[in-house]
């Protein structure tokens, strides 16, 4: 089970921890734009929004922020593409009178709006994309991202690979910024994990087009004693079953990016492999803290559902902005940008800290190992890796923005 320790500080109030100050609401209300790929990506941003909606309902009950200024978040479909990003983005800004925007989930389309934002000067709080050039070579001032980005996971992943025989290996992942980044990290970090191991075969499907056949066939052919997968959602559905019908999985290890998210998990149900190394979220065997146990609750409660990944992360996020605003004590621009750089923030998994160095939070993941568990897949012997023990060096950061 995972257990953590914490601070009397991180681990006192309810389900918010405190983040809000009491008081009457007073002025007109703050008002974030939240743009994600509702429709496309569904299964993981509307338990993401469900629990943002959740965490800002706390908020202005418990008095606010700032003294007594309710919060408002302005959700919108980004379209799932950089183009229609940047428009919805200008739409919230202009027409909706936004003071920051937040949100993306893809991550040519964060890119896109944080380039944005970069040329209007306008905080942009990433949440959910995950190439690390958000936060590196293409990183800004304005941008800071909530989720630890592909470099963080796939090193958490391959730390997991220690002691593995495998030395051969296939990767498969889309064909967008995210997909490569993780390609790039896990052959940079694997051989620090398994000595003399080497990458036999690469396939880049497209996002959202995966010919699952074609893809495990090629994988097969290479022999490959590991695999190293970063596919999600219908892509990680139609290659987990195809490689199951083919025996691709027989005695290989198998690491996999984003696979233990309940969104992943629950429509693989009874076809979910044994034994892959994934990052994930065991929502029902985290014991502590209680401020995580008291979310929960009110999630079922209002959702009557259990959280999801994303639903965790909207409320993280939630919790960050609304700390953010206390600190700043304005709904500037540039006040919310000074005040989120190395702000630390006692959320529902414990202190997270935004490193103003990058705009890079500490938030962690959980990582652990396929199984069964009746006809559903689940997580087995889950360990929280703290995102402050994976982040890329100061000396690499300085490098890569000064290449930029």
């Amino acid at each position: 089970m995972t257990r953590f320790t914490l601070s009397r500080r991180a681990l006192g109030g309810a389900a918010l921890v405190a983040l809000a100050r009491p008081g009457v609401a007073q002025g007109a209300p703050i008002r974030i734009g939240e743009l994600n790929s509702y429709a496309r990506m569904a299964a993981f941003a509307v338990p993401y929004r469900n629990a943002m909606q959740l965490a800002q309902d706390q908020v202005n009950a418990a008095g606010g922020v700032m003294g007594g200024r309710h919060i408002e978040f302005v959700f919108r479909d980004d379209g799932s593409t950089p183009g229609d990003a940047v428009r919805v983005a200008e739409e919230l800004l202009t027409r909706e009178n936004v003071a920051f925007l937040a949100g993306t989930y893809l991550s040519n389309v964060g890119l896109a709006v944080s380039d944005f934002a970069n040329q209007r000067k306008r905080l942009f709080l990433a949440t959910e994309p995950l190439t690390d050039a958000i936060t590196m070579a293409q990183g800004n001032r304005y941008t800071f991202r909530v989720r630890p980005g592909t470099y963080m996971q796939t090193r958490m992943l391959v730390e997991s690979l220690r002691g593995k025989t495998a030395k051969r290996w296939a990767i498969v992942a889309p064909n967008y910024d995210y997909g490569q980044s993780a390609a790039a990290n896990f052959k940079r970090l694997l051989p620090e994990a398994i000595p003399g191991a080497e990458i036999v075969a690469e396939q880049f499907p497209a996002l959202g087009r995966v010919d699952a056949g074609a893809t495990v066939g090629a994988l097969s052919q290479a022999r490959p004693d590991g695999i190293f997968n970063v596919l999600f959602g219908p892509d990680l559905t139609a290659f987990v079953r195809e490689g199951n019908t083919r025996g691709l999985f027989e005695r290989r290890t198998v690491a996999s990016l984003l696979t233990g998210e309940p969104e992943y998990m629950i429509p693989l149900g009874e076809e979910t492999p044994e034994g892959w190394i994934v990052t994930g979220y065991p929502v029902e065997q985290i014991e502590a803290p209680p401020a995580h146990k008291a979310f929960i609750e009110a999630y079922r409660g209002r959702f009557n559902d259990m959280p999801r990944l994303g639903s965790l992360l909207g409320y993280v996020t939630v919790q960050i902005v609304a700390n953010m605003l206390n600190q700043a004590r304005s709904a500037e621009t540039e006040a919310m940008v000074d005040a989120l750089a190395d702000l630390r923030t006692d959320t529902v998994v414990g202190p997270v800290t935004m490193r103003g160095l990058d705009h890079q939070s500490t938030l962690g993941a959980w990582v652990g190992e396929t199984t069964l568990r009746g006809r559903a897949g689940a997580m087995k012997n889950p360990r929280f890796a703290d995102g402050a023990d994976y982040m890329f060096s100061e000396a690499e950061v300085r490098a890569a923005r000064r290449s930029a």
